[in-house]
C-alpha cells in the first residue's frame, strides 16, 4: 500500500524523456490526453504534482511500485489533474495590478474601484463607502502601492480566519495552535499536523467568503486525517456537504481576473 500526495509543485523536477514502458527516471506517462513526468525516488509516498505556469504534471513513485499500478493510480486522478491544469494555467493569464485610480479589486467576491488619496497622511487601506481607499504620499511608486494592499488583505485574512476557526474547532473536535497567512502562488493552504497550525494565502480575501469557509475547514480537516483519501473526503462530505461546489467556485472566481 503506498500512500499518495497531490498537490501543485513549487519547483520544476529534472529528467529526460522517454517511452514509459521503460520506467526509469524521467519517464513520459501518457493517460488518455494527459501527459505525466514519471520519476523513480527513494521515497515511500506517491506525488503528483501540477506545476505552474503551464500545468505540466509530474508523478514520483517508489523504485518498487510496478508500472501497472502506477498507470492505475494515474488514470484514477485524471479529474484532479485536468482541473488543477485548467486552475494552474488560469493563473498565468491573469493581468497584472497598476493600482491605479479607479482600477478595480476584490474584497470577499465583491470588486470595488480603488480610489488613490495622496495627502501624505499615513500609508494606509480601508474600505469606505464602496471603494477602497489608499493613502499614500504623492508620487508612491506602484511596487509601494501593491504592498500596501497585499499587507491590508493579509490583515482581511488573519481578522475573517480567527473566528471561523474558533466555530469549527468545536464542531470538528480539533485544536488549531497557529495560523499563518501570506501570499503563496501555488496553494490555497496548508497544515503542519505536528505543530496544528495552518497556513493560508493572502489572496483568499478576494474569494467569496464560502470558498475561503471551505479552505479554512479543509485544511483543519487535516488534524484528523492526513491524506487526501477516501476518509478525508468524507469528513469533508460531513462537514460542508457542497464542498466540491465551493472548490469549484474558488477555482474559478472570478471569471475575469478584473472587473
Amino acid at each position: 500500500m503506498f500512500p499518495m500526495v497531490c498537490e501543485e509543485g513549487k519547483e520544476r523536477e529534472k529528467g529526460s524523456g522517454g517511452r514509459d514502458a521503460a520506467c526509469g527516471p524521467g519517464m513520459l506517462l501518457r493517460i488518455g490526453e494527459i501527459e505525466l513526468l514519471l520519476l523513480r525516488k527513494r521515497i515511500r509516498n506517491l506525488h503528483l504534482r501540477i506545476h505552474p505556469p503551464d500545468g505540466r504534471a509530474s508523478l514520483s513513485v517508489p523504485y518498487r511500485m510496478p508500472l501497472e499500478a502506477v498507470r492505475a493510480f494515474a488514470a484514477s486522478k485524471l479529474d484532479w489533474i485536468r482541473r488543477k491544469q485548467t486552475e494552474v494555467r488560469g493563473r498565468s493569464l491573469a493581468i497584472p495590478f497598476s493600482y491605479c485610480e479607479g482600477e478595480g479589486h476584490y474584497l470577499w467576491g465583491d470588486a470595488y474601484p480603488l480610489r488613490l488619496i495622496e495627502n501624505g497622511a499615513r500609508a494606509q487601506v480601508e474600505l469606505v463607502a464602496g471603494e477602497i481607499l489608499l493613502h499614500l504620499s504623492p508620487g508612491t511608486p506602484k511596487e509601494k502601492r501593491g504592498s500596501l494592499l497585499d499587507a491590508w488583505y493579509r490583515s482581511r485574512v488573519r481578522e475573517a480566519a480567527l473566528p471561523l476557526i474558533a466555530l469549527w474547532e468545536p464542531r470538528m473536535g480539533v485544536r488549531v495552535d497557529g495560523v499563518a497567512v501570506q501570499r503563496m502562488k501555488t496553494l490555497w493552504g496548508s497544515c503542519h499536523v505536528r505543530r496544528r497550525r495552518i497556513r493560508l494565502n493572502s489572496e483568499l480575501a478576494k474569494k467569496p467568503v464560502d470558498c475561503f469557509e471551505y479552505v479554512v475547514v479543509h485544511e483543519m480537516a487535516h488534524l484528523l486525517v492526513r491524506l487526501h483519501n477516501d476518509r478525508f473526503r468524507a469528513l469533508l462530505d460531513r462537514f460542508l456537504p457542497d464542498w466540491q461546489a465551493r472548490r469549484q467556485r474558488l477555482d474559478t472566481f472570478p471569471p475575469r481576473p478584473h472587473p
